[in-house]
């Protein structure tokens, strides 16, 4: 028989092992009440997934849901990790990324914004190009006032940023005098206070503190995006390891229903599925 020190040891021993694989399970969603579905990557999903979680637990209160930033790489990578369930992208996925299974939510325009107080109404696709490689770097070139331009630009691994660059800059690169910033939001903000400046956002995401240019004559709008008329256009993206089930099946399938489409229909994206 082990005595009764080999049989305290055994059971000191069982509970060091249990006890974090039982918290790390509790946290991952395998088991325990209180499980949250985590959402983590672009800031430009972000917003829109936050309304609809915000809507869907409401709906269902047993539900709850953590959405993170970070940007679309850094949800990408919490994914393959295990620290979220989902990742949000604006961005087409990478070769080593393809294995993810993907889920397209919505279509978004990408809007070049300059302040209110810039005279400037049209810019063309190389225009834009010269002055984010600072070949322009004065309004006066583009018809508008003599003022300094000042170039504000996501940052690496940003959704936003990807898109841009694909549909924009081409082989070209960003200026490395860009003001960097880490999400949509805070880019609107530093061009709705910068009469010189000019930015790159989420069509969706406009209001009346900025003022989206005309492309080539095509205003950015959702109706020009969806006849392909305007062609700064994303897919917003859901990405996960293996096909959803589950609670986080319900919330995707919340997303795609015509209640979830309307939501983002009525915050200015476009809707993948009716």
């Amino acid at each position: 028989m082990l005595s009764d020190k080999i049989i305290k040891l055994i059971r000191i021993i069982a509970a060091a092992v249990l006890i974090p694989v039982i918290f790390l399970l509790s946290g991952c969603g395998a088991i325990g009440p209180g499980y949250a579905i985590i959402f983590a990557g672009s800031t430009s999903v972000q917003p829109y997934v936050e309304l609809l979680a915000e809507k869907y637990e409401h709906e269902y209160p047993d539900t709850h849901i953590d959405i993170q930033g970070g940007g679309s790489s850094a949800g990408i990578k919490a994914v393959f990790s295990g620290t979220a369930d989902i990742g949000m992208s604006s961005r087409h996925l990478k070769e080593s990324e393809r294995e993810l299974y993907v889920i397209d939510i919505a279509i978004d325009g990408l809007a070049v914004i300059i302040n209110p107080k810039n005279t400037v109404v049209n810019l063309t696709i190389e225009q834009i190009r010269s002055i984010y490689t600072r070949a322009v770097t004065n309004w006066d070139e583009l018809g508008g006032a003599h003022s300094k331009i000042h170039v504000i630009a996501r940052e690496e691994g940003s959704g936003t940023r990807s898109a841009f660059e694909e549909l924009v800059m081409g082989d070209a690169f960003i200026t490395p005098r860009a003001i960097i910033q880490d999400s949509n939001g805070a880019v609107k903000q530093l061009v709705s206070s910068d009469p010189g400046a000019i930015g790159f956002i989420s069509l969706g995401l406009i209001d009346e503190t900025v003022k989206p240019v005309q492309i080539g004559g095509v205003a950015p709008t959702q109706e020009n995006v969806r006849n392909s008329d305007y062609t700064l256009y994303r897919t917003f993206i859901l990405v996960s390891i293996t096909e959803p089930e589950g609670e986080i099946k319900a919330f995707i399938d919340y997303i795609l229903s015509s209640a979830g489409q309307k939501i983002l229909a009525d915050e200015g994206l476009i809707q993948v599925s009716d």
